[in-house]
């Protein structure tokens, strides 16, 4: 019986991995075909190196230089996943406050309006001042990066609860514990959902840009001192480890929310 169940689960899982490796062909392709014409390009013009590398000199850059840009990627990537955290826990604690409590909301929402208006290449040499060289001001800035996303969305999923489940819970006698809990909180979480996608990246872009301002480590550090040398092939590695590692943090939300939101109505198009 078991082994029945097991064969149809496995083709099952077949067709999915083929399906999605067909809706990713036109994605793959078009990526074969631009390192194709780029890499005729540049032996066919005889562009400097140091100008425009071709994706060949660019891979074998990568290659030689794995361990480096392994080890300095884990560095940027450790601060931009712990500013995510911290930045989302904050963001939904907030917006709770503000469902409770209005003169909070009006208090503190412009400040939060303020904060994100400033560039994060502002802050980040004054965190880096404050905190020191070390992981702290990028964890800081990636976590005001992704703040203000997660508490527009939360903020706005909470208040989203129809009518009629509020109405209901009320005349069953719910606290607001218990209303929260079995109403606003499901409500919100696919708009929690829908900003840490966005999030997820620009932790990672504020992690990095707070390497630029001053670190010892991390793919920002790379980045700049490639810069200086004129190595534009480093320079490519480095944003293609960085781009790899945030589209797989983006992936990564994406399956925690099929997880998260296991419920039909769970989407932000119902």
């Amino acid at each position: 019986m078991r082994n029945d169940l097991a064969v149809p689960s496995a083709q099952v899982t077949i067709a999915r991995f083929v399906s999605r490796l067909v809706d990713l062909a036109p994605a793959i392709g078009l990526f074969v075909v631009i390192g194709i014409i780029w890499e005729a390009a540049v032996k066919t013009f005889s562009v400097p190196s140091y100008l425009l590398p071709a994706p060949s000199a660019i891979g074998v850059k990568i290659w030689e230089a794995h361990d480096m840009l392994a080890q300095n990627l884990a560095w940027t990537m450790a601060a931009a996943v712990l500013g995510f955290i911290i930045g989302t826990a904050f963001a939904v604690s907030l917006a709770v406050l503000f469902l409770y409590s209005r003169a909070a909301e009006r208090a503190l929402f412009p400040w939060a309006i303020t904060l994100k208006a400033i560039p994060i290449l502002a802050i980040a040499p004054l965190l880096t001042i404050w905190l020191g060289f070390g992981l702290s001001p990028k964890v800081a800035i990636a976590a005001i990066a992704c703040f203000f996303p997660t508490l527009v969305n939360t903020v706005k999923g909470l208040r989203t609860v129809d009518r009629q489940s509020l109405e209901f819970l009320s005349v069953i006698g719910a606290t607001k514990a218990q209303t929260f809990r079995h109403a606003r909180f499901y409500a919100a979480l696919p708009y929690i959902f829908a900003a840490a996608k966005v999030s997820s990246s620009t932790a990672v872009i504020g992690a990095i840009v707070a390497e630029f301002t001053g670190a010892n480590f991390g793919i920002g550090t790379v980045i700049v001192t490639a810069g200086y040398q004129q190595d534009a092939a480093m320079l490519f590695a480095a944003i293609a480890a960085s781009s790899v590692a945030t589209i797989l943090m983006f992936y990564l939300v994406i399956i925690i929310e099929k997880i998260g939101l296991f419920w039909p109505e769970a989407s932000m198009d119902a």
